[in-house]
């Protein structure tokens, strides 16, 4: 195939894949609605079941189990429960449903995705990210390629919400605002050193994002869980997620995994290909700076956790601050502000 023949496959299989992560994103979109629809349905039994769901995950102190274990004792039955168990069930059977969609979904578009990355890259005769538009496609795959082997890893299917709403996004504003003809890199790019920079970036750039969208829920279920311990019921969307103690635990893993592979791209693999681009190895050019203030917040992530022992909401504000942070450096500073790594003004 020809140059151009493989432009033209990318081109299709980009848009594609968009669409089809969008068909995903509706897909857990309704899984979530389903969860939320039966909180009326199941309201009298939901109290008790969500009480001891605490009590067995672990997720409470030794005080707050026993106000659990009491609201557990008190709740009272219901000629009713059993069809309202019925309609639990059912409704249980739909979510799943929906999440099994969104999940083949989701592999579907990364097989398009990845497909339409490699064909870039096979038009361009190079590495697919010498452009906005290139960075933006590849970026977006890791975060589908970190979700993927995470869920197979720690069943994470309950994050394909959040995963792909940003992938879909992210592919939307790269084919509709950043897209630029396959074309031979600028002489400044060319260097293996490139390869290793970016893409120790994107994968850790991948593990941040899905951190990130831990974190987040994290401040939910401790929020729904503080609530059940107060008297209160948990819609089943939100029981269907682990207890805010595991999912503090996941988005742990996922940022320890990332932060040396982020170290070593940006403070090793980076200051190493600026040097044979631009004869230094540091300029305090604007992408470098954000770089380092990236680093600096995860590193305060785990430097906190490890020595001062910060667990669930103050961890979990950190890390998503930092996912704030990355963002800005991947966005912001590429298309906002001059300087040899942005695309500002091009």
């Amino acid at each position: 195939m020809s140059p151009e023949t493989y432009a033209q496959v990318s081109n299709l299989l980009i848009p594609t894949a968009t669409v089809i992560y969008v068909l995903a994103l509706i897909s857990h979109a309704m899984e979530w609605a389903l969860g939320r629809s039966g909180v009326a349905k199941a309201a009298a039994p939901a109290e008790q079941t969500d009480a001891e769901l605490l009590v067995a995950s672990g997720a409470t102190t030794s005080a707050s189990a026993s106000s659990a274990s009491t609201a557990s004792a008190v709740a009272p039955g219901s000629a009713g429960s059993s069809s309202s168990g019925a309609e639990g069930a059912a409704s249980s059977e739909r979510m799943d449903a929906a999440s099994r969609i969104g999940l083949l979904l989701t592999w579907l578009g990364f097989v398009l995705h990845l497909g339409g990355v490699v064909t870039r890259g096979l038009a361009a005769g190079r590495v697919p990210w010498g452009n906005m538009y290139e960075f933006s496609i590849t970026a977006s795959l890791a975060v589908a390629i970190v979700y993927l082997i995470f869920v197979s890893k720690y069943k994470l299917q309950w994050l394909g919400l959040g995963v792909t709403f940003v992938i879909a996004a992210v592919l939307g504003l790269a084919s509709l605002a950043l897209y630029t003809p396959a074309g031979p890199l600028v002489p400044a790019l060319h260097s293996y050193w490139l390869v290793i920079h970016v893409s120790s970036a994107a994968i850790s750039g991948g593990a941040f994002t899905v951190g990130g969208l831990v974190s987040v829920l994290y401040l939910v279920k401790a929020r729904a869980e503080r609530k059940v311990l107060a008297g209160g019921t948990m819609s089943p969307s939100l029981r269907r997620l682990p207890s805010a103690e595991a999912m503090d635990g996941t988005a742990y893993k996922v940022l320890a995994f990332a932060f040396p592979l982020w170290t070593f791209g940006v403070l090793v693999a980076g200051p190493i290909w600026a040097e044979h681009a631009w004869g230094r190895y540091w300029g305090w050019d604007p992408k470098e700076v954000w770089s380092l203030v990236t680093w600096v917040v995860y590193a305060a992530y785990l430097h906190a956790r490890a020595t001062a022992g910060w667990r669930g909401r103050r961890a979990a504000t950190i890390a998503i601050v930092g996912w704030f942070v990355f963002i800005f450096n991947f966005v912001g500073v590429n298309l906002l502000v001059s300087g040899l790594h942005s695309y500002a003004g091009v």
